[in-house]
């Protein structure tokens, strides 16, 4: 008798293909796919990543990996003196100003340059979330957090001021002579004015095609009036835009 092989699959014969149904999971809305994924960790992420380009894309998200970054950069002092901290630190002839989470310290320096002392002497507060970035100028603090607003706090006295800036976190700020410029993760870079009955007045925003990480005012216009500053600002960006519109005409007549 001969041997009965085993019964051949419809691909083997040359049939037609069987096509998978499609995974339930992707039924799901994307507000939910980040709810469930928010729940893991970063190896569970990057081994949902190997699976396929459409998990790949939502495990990449910044909404996940912003919370794990939070966790490894902003964990505080440890008891036993290691600094798990990313700070932003300014430092003057008195005191040392050093972010931690929502908070600006204030470190006096031992006499001499010998070392820190161990507690702060005062504390700026006033945001909600982490201070990204903040400046010292003047006896002022000037910062910029994660929930998109600007704080300014004079350093020897109560006086202080809060306004909403952007709508994500603002990653850099500078002030001077009644003016702040502020940039940030929404793509823009804004200027804010100071003056009385003013205060926290979106004077200009530059809409930018990529985040903005760093903003400065120019040290040759820092000493001058807060109007003469904003038209010296105002007329180099005409200038700009005047070459771009060239340089656009210019290319359009080529083609």
């Amino acid at each position: 008798m001969g041997r009965k092989g085993s019964p051949r699959s419809p691909q083997a014969e040359g049939g037609p293909r069987a096509v998978s149904p499609p995974s339930p999971l992707w039924a799901l809305p994307e507000e939910l796919l980040l709810l469930i994924c928010s729940y893991l960790d970063a190896q569970a992420l990057g081994r949902l990543a190997q699976v396929c380009r459409r998990l790949r894309f939502l495990s990449g998200r910044d909404l996940l990996w912003r919370r794990i970054a939070r966790g490894c950069l902003n964990s505080g002092f440890t008891q036993l003196g290691t600094d798990f901290l990313m700070p932003w630190m300014e430092l003057d002839d008195e005191y040392l100003y050093l972010s931690q989470a929502e908070n600006i310290q204030a470190y006096p320096l031992c006499p001499e340059g010998t070392g820190l002392q161990r507690h702060p002497q005062a504390i700026f507060s006033g945001h909600q979330e982490d201070v990204c970035r903040f400046v010292l100028v003047n006896s002022h603090i000037v910062s910029g957090g994660g929930d998109g607003s600007i704080v300014l706090h004079k350093i020897h006295g109560s006086y202080s001021v809060k306004f909403s800036a952007h709508e994500q976190e603002v990653n850099c700020v500078d002030f001077q002579g009644g003016l702040i410029v502020s940039g940030s993760r929404d793509r823009t870079a804004k200027v804010w004015s100071l003056s009385a009955g003013r205060v926290g007045q979106c004077l200009h925003t530059v809409q930018t095609e990529d985040r903005v990480w760093s903003i400065a005012i120019s040290p040759l216009l820092r000493g001058q009036r807060p109007d003469k500053l904003y038209q010296r600002f105002k007329e180099k960006e005409e200038r700009s835009a005047k070459v771009d519109e060239q340089e656009d005409a210019r290319f359009h007549s080529y083609n």
